[in-house]
């Protein structure tokens, strides 16, 4: 029944004009908001943390301003994932901007592989459709879906963007480990642990939850990590780069998985303090008693 209703949704959004499809989405947004459900408390208790930190320019009485804006950007993100397989490589280019490209290209042009860190914000999957378009193929994983025709109907939409993605329930580490040795590109959103064996790290004041795949792999294969930020702009997505950083592999690999896994949540947490509105985070990432994986 879920693969029908998606497959439905999925053939309607495509052939709606864009402004309409968006409305439709929008309007989702506001009755997700009204119904206040598990998912949109997540996103208040996530956002609540931000404004709490005094990290942001943003005050406390913010917050049901920032859930709105979040629910209709992670509403927008669905709204062109259905559609985004239609969408022309010149087309995807016009509607997004990038800063700090030469970062991402000097850590790819050194042929050691590199290791894209992307939090929740903006579409990551548009900005894995224009870097692949630009030379760079991304390498990704993404989180096993049921039913299984749906979940193989996802990999199909990103695999026509020229993305491959991997099954994060196969042990993918090993078939990333291949890519980054030969040198190529490897993205992971990089912000929400789906283990239970996460690495805890301080971010925005508290203790929160996030996966050490990325340093992991950085160390066990000598890749480059370059942190990326993706928010939403009115016609389209900016996408920010950072510069690129290596991995003490020297030392206990424990110890600097931990470290550099701190290092990732400090970038991420001051590109989420400037657009928090484009970080639509809303599962739990901040641990307290009542904590679980993929809560």
């Amino acid at each position: 029944m879920i693969y029908f209703l998606y497959s439905f949704l999925w053939r309607l959004v495509r052939l709606l004009p864009e402004k309409i499809a968006f409305g439709l989405f929008t309007l989702i947004a506001k009755v997700a908001y009204r119904r206040n459900s598990k998912r949109v408390r997540r996103l208040r208790e996530n956002y609540q943390t931000i404004l709490l930190s005094g990290k942001t320019s943003a005050t406390t009485s913010d917050v049901e301003t920032l859930v709105r804006k979040g629910l209709r950007n992670s509403m927008r993100y669905w709204c062109e994932t259905f559609r985004i397989s239609d969408w022309s490589v010149e087309f995807a280019r016009s509607r997004a901007a990038i800063v700090g490209l030469e970062h991402l290209q000097e850590a790819f042009d050194s042929r050691s592989g590199v290791i894209v860190a992307v939090p929740h914000a903006g579409n990551w999957d548009h900005a894995g459709y224009v870097i692949t378009s630009l030379g760079m193929p991304v390498h990704t994983v993404a989180e096993h879906l049921e039913p299984e025709r749906l979940f193989l109907k996802f990999l199909e939409h990103r695999n026509q963007m020229g993305m491959t993605v991997l099954d994060l329930d196969k042990s993918p580490m090993p078939e990333l480990a291949k890519f980054l040795k030969e040198g190529q590109l490897v993205a992971l959103v990089s912000d929400r642990d789906l283990s239970k064996s996460g690495i805890e790290v301080q971010f925005f004041g508290k203790t929160a939850r996030m996966p050490g795949g990325a340093a992991a792999l950085a160390f066990d294969t000598g890749a480059k990590i370059v942190t990326a930020f993706v928010r939403y702009t009115k016609n389209g997505i900016t996408i920010e780069f950072s510069l690129p950083f290596n991995v003490d592999r020297s030392g206990d690999r424990s110890q600097e998985i931990r470290r550099v896994t701190q290092v990732i949540a400090d970038q991420f947490e001051i590109s989420i303090a400037t657009h928090p509105e484009s970080w639509h985070m809303l599962q739990r990432i901040f641990v307290d008693e009542n904590f679980q994986a993929r809560s």
